[in-house]
């Protein structure tokens, strides 16, 4: 059986190797788009269809990575690295976050000085309006608003 790389030369072989590498890892990484809850409530499933079982279920806003597509459905993972599966109807391009700490404060302005608006716990999901420095302005699908800082946010 001859080589399958008979006219590439032995010492570019290591290199060849560790671009196939790059190019592999960048093309997982074009697949984690992140995607948004644009529904008042979504269904995540086992599998991809309305046949699978519903493991949870998810309101607006909340955002996600694509691990992978089949058909018109999505395998998505949360910001707990939960995966489930989700019809694509229900996502959109959406700047979203998600909190991440158990208690958050959002204030009524982007500093640490400003009011405290209302208080959140861990995994409640807000549409970005704007960004300040460290600072995200952020909008509940209930219509509340204020400022967060964005290490209390995924």
């Amino acid at each position: 059986m001859k080589p399958y790389c008979k006219n590439i030369p032995r010492k570019m072989l290591p290199a060849l190797g560790i671009n196939l590498i790059v190019l592999f890892c960048m093309t997982e990484l074009c697949l984690a788009e992140r995607l948004a809850v644009s529904a008042k409530k979504a269904n995540m499933r086992s599998g991809p269809g309305n046949q699978f079982e519903v493991l949870w279920e998810v309101e607006q806003y909340h955002p996600f990575e694509v691990v992978t597509k089949k058909g018109e459905w999505l395998r998505v993972r949360d910001y707990e690295n939960d995966e489930a599966w989700v019809h694509q109807s229900l996502l959109q391009k959406i700047d979203a976050v998600i909190t991440s700490k158990d208690k958050c404060n959002i204030r009524s302005a982007p500093n640490g000085n400003a009011d405290i608006l209302f208080t959140t716990e861990k995994g409640i999901p807000f549409k970005v309006i704007a960004r300040q420095g460290q600072w995200v302005q952020v909008e509940h699908s209930d219509g509340d608003k204020g400022w967060a800082h964005q290490s209390l946010m995924w």
